[in-house]
């Protein structure tokens, strides 16, 4: 069968993916990274969570700590405030430098070592919150790299299947493939209970309303 290394955050968006590719045919591989982000512990109980639900046998946690030694994020520098106000165009102080790009490396490693034919990440250009890493482009030109970086037998597609979708598209499709939304988690800055004011959860808040769907999570503001 062929295999997929899937970037799992324990999100909605990279739950999704996965779900796209098992449906697609291809057996799952893992991957989710610990890099300092504030909601650390919760994110990776999601991901074991969502991994016992797909059937995952083959998984990777990867511990990032210098994410948090450069800070420069509110998700990775608690002395930054994570922004409440609404989103504002630009790019935000949420924004990780250059993260997918560095997670992307990482799992090119893996992928060509567990004989991997895609790596699947859950990058949304059109409604995400101005991130640079989450472009089409890069993600096109990141590919082109990956291959030529490794052995010539290897020959890697890096999947974006959610890159041109609206959030309340993502919720659709998400219900359709009976993805566990339940278990996922997007929130920013709470680990009990999602903020319902931070950027994330503002995303997929309104995702939920313009699907006419409720959101399975427990917010304290909504």
């Amino acid at each position: 069968m062929k295999k997929a290394l899937c970037i799992m955050s324990g999100g909605m968006d990279s739950t999704l993916v996965a779900y796209i590719m098992r449906s697609r045919g291809y057996e799952i591989t893992a991957l989710h990274f610990n890099y300092g982000q504030r909601t650390a512990e919760k994110e990776l109980s999601a991901f074991r969570a969502i991994c016992d639900e797909l059937g995952v046998i083959s998984k990777y946690e990867i511990d990032l700590d210098f994410f948090k030694t450069i800070g420069a994020s509110a998700l990775t520098d608690h002395s930054i405030e994570v922004p409440t106000g609404g989103i504002e165009a630009g790019v935000p102080i949420t924004y990780v430098p250059f993260r997918n790009g560095i997670f992307l490396s990482i799992a090119t490693a893996i992928a060509e070592k567990e004989g991997c034919e895609a790596i699947a990440i859950g990058v949304v250009e059109e409604d995400s919150s101005g991130y640079p890493d989450c472009r089409e482009s890069f993600i096109d030109a990141f590919t082109k790299a990956a291959n030529l970086g490794t052995k010539e037998t290897t020959n890697l597609t890096i999947e974006m299947p959610l890159v041109r979708l609206k959030k309340s598209q993502i919720v659709q499709k998400a219900l359709e493939l009976n993805a566990p939304l339940h278990l996922t988690w997007s929130c920013y800055q709470s680990e009990e209970e999602a903020c319902g004011i931070c950027d994330s959860c503002r995303l997929r808040l309104r995702g939920f309303e313009l699907a006419q769907t409720k959101d399975p999570i427990r917010y304290r503001h909504v």
